[in-house]
């Protein structure tokens, strides 16, 4: 009786798993749909830093469709990232007291924030940069194929923009006690050696240029991160006296 009353809880949490996980997938369904049709602008405008789309190549009769769907499902995943985190957050929320429940609720528009700013920083700043390693190595003309190119560009985009998220999911684990602020800052160099490696896997180039590019404003997102937890910590401990 015991076992089947512990199975229950487990159940119910798989259930709305797996609800958030279908509304989520449903969201990304229905903004790929929508940026389909903006989806033309959108590679012109990341064809830019190669001077245009007349500067890429195709040698392979599938190579314009893949590309074509795979800039729409970076699109899309962007789009519905508002309505994704949503539903992430809602299901951290569940089983928490009201006020912790409303505190990572308001987190969700800074998740959208704060993958915004990795994407801008991945196109303005690392693109340029791995592509002028890429093109100028060895001093060889570089032929740039597009299915390779788009590839390589929404890779860049979607990771870089990912980790960006680390502030904010370190302040949502911080907010529920499960970080805190003096663990973050004790274990800082282990923080760089983890950060190294992500720069190593996530960067287009295994050059230290590159990897520093990285590396710098990640360390700094891992500061901010450690402010954040000081101020969750904060929060908590004032609840908790209340």
């Amino acid at each position: 009786m015991e076992q089947e009353n512990e199975g229950a809880p487990i159940k119910t949490h798989l259930e709305e798993l797996r609800s958030a996980l279908l509304k989520a997938l449903l969201g990304l369904g229905a903004a790929i749909v929508i940026s389909i049709f903006f989806t033309p602008r959108l590679i012109d405008f990341l064809a830019q830093p190669v001077g245009g789309l007349d500067k890429l190549q195709a040698i392979e009769v599938t190579e314009t469709i893949s590309v074509y769907m795979r800039v729409a499902l970076l699109a899309g995943g962007i789009l519905a990232s508002p309505w994704i985190f949503y539903q992430f957050f809602s299901f951290l929320a569940k089983g928490l007291k009201p006020k912790e429940r409303s505190n990572i609720l308001i987190a969700v528009p800074f998740a959208v924030l704060f993958f915004a700013a990795g994407a801008v920083f991945a196109f303005l700043v690392m693109l340029p940069s791995a592509l002028n390693f890429f093109t100028q190595l060895m001093g060889v003309q570089t032929f740039l194929r597009i299915k390779s190119y788009f590839a390589f560009v929404t890779n860049l985009i979607f990771w870089i923009g990912m980790s960006f998220e680390l502030p904010l999911l370190i302040f949502v684990l911080a907010d529920v006690g499960v970080v805190n602020a003096g663990t973050l800052l004790k274990g800082w160099r282990v923080a760089v050696i983890v950060i190294a490696v992500l720069a190593a896997v996530i960067t287009p180039t295994a050059d230290p240029v590159n990897m520093g590019i990285f590396m710098v404003p990640l360390f700094g997102l891992y500061l901010l991160s450690i402010g954040l937890a000081a101020l969750a910590g904060k929060k908590r401990k004032k609840a908790e006296q209340e």
